[in-house]
């Protein structure tokens, strides 16, 4: 028995499924996790030595790569002055005006998740238009508070689940579901549901039901249409911000939101989350408006360290987007050419550094056609790949997310692994 088998032994002991996130588990791909110990640069490293090019990247925040230096000597300098005060800290007002000034919204509030980005914009977006129902999509995530674990993506997908048990009936019922690329299914909902609709939140690709980019013109009906219905549009960035451009997906794709959710990269590896929008918008948040929202450790200063470091770095270097860009593109026409001389049918969908594999004959822009692909293949494909030393996401619905220490050789080396796997499935 190997140690990671060991480790997940004990782990199931005391924790539910032996984890602290449920994708963590590898039960979709029916294996075991393995437990890692430690990382540098494109690489991660397990507790019984092996080595694994790293195509989760914890999930994205390690846009730089692991263990990159200017981010660890910024994490080590705050770590000395004291891990946390639950009081205001310069670096946080540093952090604000940096993403502020790169994104282009007035301001910002710093949060500890994703999860509670999401939960508080949704608050502001209810307190500010006096409206209680959403719109949501089918298959996009948002953190698992209640309202948005209707039709979820992410682990959800992966375990079966499309809704969770614990969400009152009533709160689900104020959370509408309309099909991701499809604007047409948002006009009905809002007509249907005059004067009553307080926001509409997508992830401007989704990436949680595995990574499906927006048609063209989607996200601009999305902002027509709430203009059209007074009501909000809240993107959620929490895995696109600062990964698709230094704007994010508003600059990306060219659409105004009025909140934006943020986080992964805005911690460099902490644990962060931020939500923003316009000054009228944010000054209805507590202590200056009626909408509470509060934190002990929102705006920790080592994490606030670790973000700025990296921000800084692709504030600075817009190359490393023009790279990743490249380099995703060398992959994702690797493993077409690959899946297509096998004969094997497969989608291969990207945007910008992000891509995921769906094992479907049919392309794949929303919920419907992602639950369509091949589990089973994509089961094999991933044991395939980390048998030949890939580290890639244990689910159909997840993203590869490649960084900046990825080298073009590396990327080689993947195709040359995929390769062998899609010989061994065939």
């Amino acid at each position: 028995m190997t140690r990671s088998e060991q480790l997940f032994e004990a782990a199931q002991k005391v924790m539910p499924g032996g984890v602290n996130s449920p994708v963590r588990a590898c039960r979709s791909v029916g294996t075991y996790p393995r437990f890692l110990q430690k990382s540098k640069g494109s690489r991660v490293y397990d507790v019984d030595g092996n080595e694994y090019i790293d195509l989760i990247g914890s999930w994205g925040p390690l846009i730089l790569g692991h263990c990159r230096r200017e981010v660890e000597d910024a994490v080590l300098a705050a770590v000395k002055d004291g891990l946390s005060f639950g009081a205001p800290t310069p670096s946080e007002v540093e952090m604000a005006e940096l993403v502020c000034q790169m994104t282009g919204v007035e301001m910002v509030r710093m949060v500890n998740s994703g999860t509670e980005a999401v939960m508080s914009a949704l608050r502001l977006a209810r307190g500010a238009t006096g409206r209680s129902k959403l719109i949501k999509f089918a298959g996009c995530y948002h953190g698992h508070s209640d309202s948005m674990l209707v039709k979820a993506g992410s682990g959800l997908m992966t375990g079966g689940q499309p809704d969770s048990a614990g969400v009152p009936a009533e709160m689900a019922g104020d959370t509408l579901t309309a099909a991701y690329n499809d604007a047409a299914s948002v006009r009905r909902l809002l007509e249907a549901n005059p004067g009553q609709v307080a926001a509409v939140i997508v992830e401007p690709v989704a990436a949680n039901m595995g990574v499906v980019p927006p048609k063209p013109g989607f996200l601009q009906a999305l902002r027509e249409l709430c203009d059209e219905f007074g009501a909000l549009l809240i993107l959620d960035e929490v895995i696109t911000g600062f990964r698709l451009a230094r704007g994010g997906a508003q600059a990306y794709y060219g659409v105004k939101a009025d909140l934006v959710t943020y986080g992964k990269i805005i911690g460099g590896g902490m644990p962060v989350g931020a939500y923003g929008g316009s000054r009228k918008l944010m000054e209805q948040v507590a202590p200056l408006g009626p909408v509470y929202q509060a934190g002990t450790l929102s705006g920790n200063p080592v994490a606030m360290a670790a973000g700025l470091a990296q921000l800084r770095i692709l504030q600075n270097d817009p190359q490393i987007y023009a790279e990743l860009d490249r380099k995703g593109e060398v992959l994702q026409n690797g493993l077409r050419e690959i899946f297509r001389e096998a004969g094997i049918p497969a989608q291969v969908n990207r945007a910008g550094s992000l891509l995921t594999v769906f094992f479907t004959e049919e392309p794949v822009t929303g919920y419907a056609q992602a639950r369509s692909s091949d589990l089973e293949r994509y089961k094999q494909w991933y044991n395939g790949l980390l048998s030949r030393g890939i580290y890639t996401a244990p689910s159909q619905f997840e993203a590869m997310f490649l960084c900046a220490a990825h080298t073009d050789q590396e990327i080689q080396t993947i195709l040359a692994a995929a390769r062998e796997t899609v010989r061994d499935m065939q």
